[in-house]
């Protein structure tokens, strides 16, 4: 295997594999607050019971993406030392804050798992807040640099080495605001959805326990809260994306050809042979409407550039339409339990109703790593948009194939072992 297949391969699995549990270290101690805070205000055990079993699933997830956030790091570095040693001078700061945060996260987060019994009530309530500030925080800091990939400023380069750079302004890039957004929110519809499913399967299989329509309830809360917001963030993140990267944004709706009143595409299939996209529902001007606010303005389309500057369209376009249509699964549940909220002061409980809501954890997951692929496979074939190409980025090293087979055992492990101690957990 060439190393920079191998890489990417490892890239690919490392990121999809950790970003589930930053997902779940973003939004499982949000619950347990509101969890906790119920057993303050109401004295009920039930709140309690249900805060401290949800802390010691989060103990497991934090400690599996600590390892899997650790060795990202590392592969930066050991993968693409080209890009690291050229551009680290630029993001190293938001590298560097991510690092304070993760430290103030995992000593509260100590704090917090073995304060039960030790600390007051309020105290132990109280301790938990600094882990859900920091795990956000983290995501903040992270994501700011992957933005600065896809809209790199903040540095002047010359000779193929950084002569000056400005940090700061390099967080402050044009996608740091939408991708910041549209990640923490979607840590809310993965953890919401995910706890929320989890307790629907309880419920289906006869468990109806007044804890467990609890832990439902909060979990549909924070999913269904995110839901709306997250298609009008989708919306910011894509006209950002049109106005920043005309080339993905093609590549996103299957644009081959530079038009007035492009066409918004529901499903199709790319055919980069033939430049045109098949079997899609067409409404007119609506991708123009989408990328400009004007259904007659000009879309640019692939034949802006040549074929060796297009990223893989297929793969970036139909991952695109995957995201929309988890999305808009979860955006219709987020409204049919609105409306029942709205109408009948409760939450459904039929069994269809639950169904959806088991279906919705594993698609809300789904839905974030289509979101992932669209955002760095739709980059290429660039690291660094427009400045350094992923070619040129990668190590020269020799065995990257071999540490990705060993990446491949190591991971089918590791998630092994999350499963059979969450188990242990839910039985015990």
């Amino acid at each position: 295997m060439e190393p920079l297949l191998a890489a990417r391969l490892q890239m690919a699995l490392t990121l999809g594999f950790h970003i589930i549990f930053a997902c779940f270290g973003m939004g499982l101690p949000i619950l347990l607050l509101v969890a906790e805070g119920r057993y303050l205000k109401t004295g009920d055990p039930e709140w309690k019971a249900l805060a401290r079993r949800w802390s010691k699933a989060f103990a497991v997830l934090f400690a599996v993406g600590a390892v899997s956030g650790t060795v990202l790091s590392f592969e930066l570095g050991l993968l693409w030392p080209r890009f690291m040693g050229t551009f680290g001078p630029v993001i190293g700061l938001p590298f560097s804050l991510e690092a304070i945060a993760f430290f103030v996260e995992a000593i509260f987060a100590g704090i917090y798992l073995y304060g039960w019994d030790r600390l007051s009530p309020r105290a132990h309530w109280l301790s938990g807040f600094p882990i859900a500030i920091a795990g956000l925080a983290s995501a903040v800091f992270v994501v700011t640099a992957n933005a600065w990939m896809n809209c790199p400023q903040g540095f002047t380069l010359r000779g193929g080495k950084v002569i000056a750079a400005e940090p700061v302004s390099a967080m402050l890039n044009p996608a740091s605001g939408p991708q910041v957004v549209h990640m923490v929110l979607a840590a809310g519809l993965v953890c919401g959805f995910g706890v929320a499913s989890i307790y629907a399967a309880a419920r289906l299989r006869g468990n109806d326990s007044p804890r467990v329509r609890r832990a439902m309830m909060l979990g549909l809360a924070m999913g269904a809260l995110c839901a709306p917001l997250q298609a009008v963030s989708g919306d910011w993140a894509a006209r950002t994306v049109a106005r920043t990267q005309p080339v993905k944004f093609a590549a996103l709706e299957g644009q081959f050809k530079t038009e007035a009143g492009a066409p918004l595409r529901i499903g199709g299939l790319p055919d980069p042979e033939t430049e045109t996209t098949r079997y899609a529902i067409e409404i007119p001007g609506g991708l123009s409407w989408l990328a400009h606010g004007d259904a007659g303005k000009v879309v640019e389309g692939l034949d802006r550039v040549s074929r060796a500057d297009r990223p893989p369209v297929v793969v970036v376009h139909l991952a695109f339409q995957l995201m929309i249509g988890a999305g808009l699964f979860l955006l219709a549940i987020a409204f049919w339990t609105g409306g029942s909220l709205i109408v009948r002061r409760k939450i459904p409980a039929t069994r269809p109703f639950l169904w959806l809501v088991v279906l919705a954890g594993p698609l809300a997951v789904i839905g974030l790593e289509a979101g992932w692929i669209v955002t760095e496979v739709g980059r290429q074939p660039w690291i660094v948009q427009g400045v350094m190409r992923t070619r040129e980025a990668v190590t020269d090293a020799p065995g990257i194939g071999w540490a990705f087979a060993a990446a491949l055992f190591i991971y089918a492990t590791l998630t092994t072992g999350t499963l059979v101690a969450l188990r242990h957990l839910a039985r015990k």
